[in-house]
């Protein structure tokens, strides 16, 4: 795989270069609630353009239905790129029409253009190779080198992920390679005690993860909504709590293999509790109550992992060596429900593991609960690609990369 230093030393000045970025930050309006991934791209951008290049920066933002949605524009990602980089950012207002194409023929040597998101053209994430590949094709005529550096879509077998590498000579930008050297110190010769927090609302969702991790880590320790499924596979009942009943058996299964491999299970001991969903807008009071994970009533859900499990997953992490950890504890959205994924975050502050926090929503909790980003080992870019490379999947925009 190439790299973004071998691409630098070749000369890309005058160059059109095609960024596929990460732009796809949570919205509030137009008002980016969240801009970690946005920053995580900005040095290979500003790095490319220093050395002359014509940077056009390429995402996806959400999941619009294939025709253009202004609900999904990525106008205020370019807009905080422009910040960031401390420039202004040209804009083109369609991915591969006239604004595309006048946008970056206007480029000068050293400035970047943001295109319009990706996913505005059905062809972006058509399963139908010739749909997919005639975009690319009209991709491929904005640019002369490829840089692929969203690494929270190369998971997905997308035009401009996976189909336009090929057209074009292509490195890897030094977000992904930062992202394949941390992801490898989780899968190769790791430091142990090796800890693996997981949480989120599906157990469905880390199954495969579960299963190959059954193989390397020491202990496994798990919140969220996907906890109930777990205390509901131990014999316990679970009142209105998230549960998945179709995937008990699996979960059992899991249970019993790794008392045979010798992994600890770690599961709540007690729960946060109430009667109703909490308020996500207003954030009203909800007045929840600790129950013991086996005493949940009927007609209450738990919403977060207790005192009592707060502080038995913090002594497990404590001697970690490495931890990886994907998904909240709880509602973290909401105060009243936020203590058990703001204990995860500051046990891995208080540790001297090697810490890496898996995306997607732990991401974002690290940094609306307030954490300091540099005291964590790593913070992902990609939930999902980070899962899926942990259970051993190739990931076709990896792939892609390799020469």
């Amino acid at each position: 795989m190439k790299t973004i230093d071998e691409l630098l030393a070749e000369g890309v000045a005058g160059k059109r270069v095609f960024v596929r970025a990460d732009l796809n930050v949570p919205l509030d309006g137009t008002t980016i609630t969240d801009d970690g991934r946005i920053r995580a791209v900005e040095p290979t951008v500003a790095r490319l353009a220093a050395a002359g290049a014509r940077v056009v920066v390429a995402s996806h933002l959400g999941r619009p239905k294939g025709a253009p949605d202004p609900a999904f524009s990525l106008a205020p990602a370019a807009a905080r790129l422009g910040e960031l980089l401390g420039t202004e950012v040209a804009f083109a207002t369609d991915t591969v029409g006239e604004s595309a194409r006048a946008t970056v023929a206007a480029l000068a040597d050293g400035r970047v253009a943001v295109i319009e998101n990706l996913r505005f053209n059905a062809g972006e994430t058509s399963k139908d190779d010739a749909e997919r590949g005639a975009f690319a094709d009209r991709l491929a005529e904005l640019a002369d080198v490829y840089v692929g550096d969203g690494f929270g879509a190369v998971h997905r077998k997308h035009a401009s992920v996976y189909d336009l590498p090929a057209r074009l000579p292509h490195a890897a930008g030094g977000l992904i390679a930062t992202e394949v050297g941390v992801l490898k110190k989780l899968t190769e010769d790791v430091a142990r005690p090796y800890a693996v927090v997981l949480g989120g609302a599906k157990v469905s969702d880390k199954l495969g993860v579960i299963d190959h991790l059954l193989e390397k880590a020491d202990r496994i320790l798990i919140g969220g909504g996907m906890a109930y499924t777990f205390l509901k596979a131990k014999g316990h009942e679970v009142g209105m709590s998230l549960l998945q009943e179709d995937q008990v058996p699996a979960v059992q299964g899991y249970l019993k293999r790794a008392e045979e491999l010798g992994v600890e299970f770690v599961l709540p001991v007690d729960v946060l509790v109430a009667r109703e969903f909490p308020d996500l807008k207003t954030k009203a009071p909800a007045n929840p109550t600790t129950v013991a994970a086996d005493a949940i009533p009927a007609d209450q859900e738990g919403l977060d992992i207790g005192p009592e499990t707060r502080k038995l997953y913090a002594a497990k992490l404590a001697d970690a060596a490495t931890v990886f950890w994907n998904g909240p504890m709880g509602v973290f959205e909401h105060p009243d429900y936020a203590e058990g994924t703001k204990a995860v975050a500051q046990a891995l502050v208080d540790s001297r593991a090697f810490s890496v926090v898996g995306g997607g929503d732990s991401a974002a909790a690290v940094r609306i609960l307030g954490f300091d980003e540099n005291a964590f080992g790593h913070i992902s870019t990609g939930g999902g690609a980070s899962l899926e490379y942990l259970e051993g999947k190739t990931l076709p925009g990896l792939a892609a990369l390799e020469d």
